[in-house]
């Protein structure tokens, strides 16, 4: 009995009741003026459905009134784009005049209908067909609760037919949901980027940090451990600077991804690799500044990435870095030595995060160590 009357305490039930209601406040008008021609309203309707924003401001209502307090999706906010949309707006329209037709005559006449019930028993006469003729009788008061219950069963189901039917008509079209899982997958991958700029980052300072400590507490040498310091500071800064471009992205997500690193500030990775132990030794052929900005970016964090894996996992060894471009094509190669059989970079996830970035590019990226015994890290990416 609980669970049936529960729907009297929610405020849906109400707020569905008035958004029903709203199309009599124009049919109420036009009684005023010729109550004979009541189809009127209902064909004056049919060229304000073809309005485009018409379909907005009925997609809001819905959202406020049929589903209040829930983000709820199944409805539409965007003008009709098409001839479909309009045309499922205009039926909408006629849907929701007859329904709050429907509505407002049981919510006028189930009560009247009660209330004769009750004047009936007690003896007066009422002016209702069924009860003109018959005598009254204390009896009719006991049938007096069920236009009541009738009442309360046509409000909460006219309601809900009411947002089905606006689910069906108001919903987004097969262009507006194929637009909103493209967003969806660019979010998706926005945060995965988010993800990689924060490991390739913050991972590469702290490797560098790790380092420069061991080696500077082994070196016991206050030149030394000055340079150490110096190197530190240096890449924490850096990373820093990183580290607030990307909280700038999840603060704006319209803030323009150019303010990050590309491979012109290459440099700064392999200077900051030197001075961690790691005898680098770059070579760039080919024009940098004629990349597209997105392919000079992600090659900057692979980059990143492939020498904190080199300081990670060898340590001090020679690297070989080589950064090319050939017709608009990138290609970065990064090998080192592995003085043992440690192959914990083929598990880690930065080693992951570059094969992601080469795929998203279009390119490949290969990884592992070659004939030679060397690890080597390999990307190549078309031109963009």
């Amino acid at each position: 009995m609980v669970r049936l009357l529960r729907p009297l305490c929610r405020g849906t039930t109400y707020t569905r009741l008035l958004h029903l209601w709203v199309p009599m406040l124009v049919v109420s008008v036009w009684m005023f003026i010729d109550e004979r021609s009541m189809w009127v309203p209902a064909a004056v309707l049919v060229p304000v459905g073809l309005v485009p924003a018409v379909r907005t401001g009925e997609g809001v209502q819905a959202r406020l009134l049929l589903t209040p307090g829930i983000d709820d999706s199944s409805f539409s906010v965007a003008p009709s784009a098409h001839w479909r949309d309009r045309l499922r707006t205009v039926v909408w329209l006629q849907v929701r005049m007859l329904l709050g037709a429907l509505t407002t005559g049981v919510c006028v006449w189930l009560p009247v209908l009660a209330v004769e019930l009750v004047r009936h028993a007690l003896g007066h006469r009422v002016d209702l067909p069924f009860l003109r003729n018959a005598a009254p009788h204390w009896a009719y008061a006991l049938l007096a609760p069920l236009p009541l219950l009738a009442l309360y069963g046509a409000v909460v189901g006219l309601g809900a037919v009411a947002t089905a039917a606006a689910r069906a008509l108001l919903g987004p079209s097969a262009a507006e949901r194929l637009s909103a899982l493209e967003e969806r997958t660019e979010q998706l991958l926005e945060r995965t980027r988010i993800a990689r700029e924060l490991h390739d980052s913050i991972g590469h300072a702290l490797t560098v940090a790790v380092v420069q400590a061991g080696a500077a507490r082994a070196a016991n040498s206050a030149e030394f451990t000055d340079r150490a310091l110096t190197a530190i500071e240096e890449t924490g800064r850096a990373a820093l600077e990183d580290l607030e471009r990307v909280l700038g992205v999840l603060r704006e997500s319209e803030r323009p991804a150019s303010s990050r690193p590309t491979l012109a500030d290459a440099d700064r990775l392999l200077e900051s690799a030197r001075a961690s132990g790691a005898k680098v030794d770059a070579e760039v052929a080919g024009p940098l500044e004629t990349l597209p900005g997105h392919v000079s970016r992600e090659g900057y964090r692979i980059l990143q990435e492939a020498l904190t894996n080199v300081l990670r996992h060898a340590g001090a060894v020679p690297a070989r870095v080589r950064v090319e471009v050939v017709d608009g094509a990138l290609t970065l190669d990064v090998r080192n030595p592995l003085p043992d059989a440690r192959s914990a970079p083929g598990r880690d996830g930065g080693l992951r995060g570059i094969r992601e970035r080469a795929a998203l590019l279009g390119g490949r990226a290969h990884t592992g160590p070659d004939d030679a015994g060397d690890w080597t890290v390999r990307v190549e990416l078309p031109p963009g």
